[in-house]
């Protein structure tokens, strides 16, 4: 799909940024985000004689793996946390896969997984940490610099990192002067925290509006925390009220929705945390399903909690 020119989105954002910022809609994908791609890569290249797959999940991840084995005919069962949003564990079941909700972490879903595979004989298909994940992901960049070779910056929601080293693998092997910042929220990054630690840790995990980029990279991660410190010129965080207003423009200028991971990239842009750029910025909105009760409450201005966290609610202006 296209990019699209914001023409008249976010006002703040063109005049601190100075350059046109082009949209890619991840979110008409046939499962909301941008996710597919790599699942449907990935299963893919599984063995003839796979009985099915497994993985752990945030939510996206989980719906097009759930997608793509139901196309091959293959049982699928997706671990998640207890902090995934109740929309997205109906979204999977909804597809045909079984749902185990393990634990308050995606550590505890990545173990449940991992020991499903090794006892059952189902195929472990990594949200990041898995080569043709990050290639199917890759696509993404291929196609904006195919759609816009101007581009100086693409802005990439960072979470495990398969999107992020995809975009940038593909984008600087065409154009190596392109910039590639990941841009996360400011609680529970946990890619962040991994390359200012230069190894995988362990975060927290929080609720966030930003509920897709939650989750740990896996202290054994093989790829992404590499080419994510390789590949990135930066890592900028946000914070939930950013996101917060961040959704509000890109539904009231655009009229579209958007998950709060889908919106850092314009959340940053709009607090003026970017370097300012010598040509286009792009910037994926990655996925549209999100809790719709969090999204009105978001979109008429009113508070929203987060565990123990608030977020004081704000009308939208332009």
């Amino acid at each position: 799909m296209n990019p699209l020119h914001l023409n008249d989105i976010l006002s703040a954002a063109r005049t601190i940024a100075g350059q046109p910022v082009l949209l890619k809609l991840e979110t008409a994908q046939p499962t909301g985000a941008f996710k597919l791609r790599g699942a449907l890569n990935a299963l893919a290249h599984l063995p003839p004689d796979a009985k099915g797959v497994t993985c752990c999940s945030t939510g996206n991840h989980g719906r097009a793996v759930a997608y793509a084995a139901r196309a091959r005919g293959l049982k699928a069962v997706v671990c998640m946390s207890a902090l995934v949003p109740q929309t997205k564990v109906d979204g999977i079941r909804a597809l045909g896969a079984e749902v185990r909700i393990i634990g308050r972490s995606q550590d505890d879903a990545l173990a449940e997984s991992r020991r499903l595979a090794a006892e059952n004989g189902l195929v472990e298909i990594s949200p990041f940490d898995d080569e043709h994940v990050i290639a199917g992901q890759g696509t993404i960049g291929l196609e904006l610099l195919q759609d816009a070779p101007e581009l100086d910056t693409i802005l990439v929601p960072l979470s495990g990192g398969g999107l992020a080293a995809g975009v940038a693998l593909a984008a600087k092997a065409i154009n190596p002067a392109i910039r590639v910042i990941g841009l996360s929220m400011d609680r529970g990054a946990a890619m962040h925290a991994s390359i200012e630690a230069g190894r995988p840790v362990e975060v927290e995990e929080v609720e966030s509006l930003a509920d897709s980029l939650g989750g740990g990279i896996g202290l054994d991660n093989r790829l992404s925390f590499a080419l994510c410190r390789d590949l990135l010129d930066d890592v900028i965080l946000v914070s939930e009220a950013e996101i917060y207003r961040a959704m509000q423009a890109l539904y009231f200028e655009e009229r579209l929705v958007a998950e709060g991971a889908c919106v850092v990239g314009i959340a940053a842009l709009m607090a003026g945390k970017l370097p300012r750029p010598k040509g286009p910025i792009a910037t994926i909105i990655t996925g549209r399903n999100v809790d719709m009760t969090v999204f009105t409450r978001v979109i008429t201005g009113q508070d929203v909690t987060l565990g123990d966290y608030r977020i004081e609610g704000r009308s939208y202006a332009a």
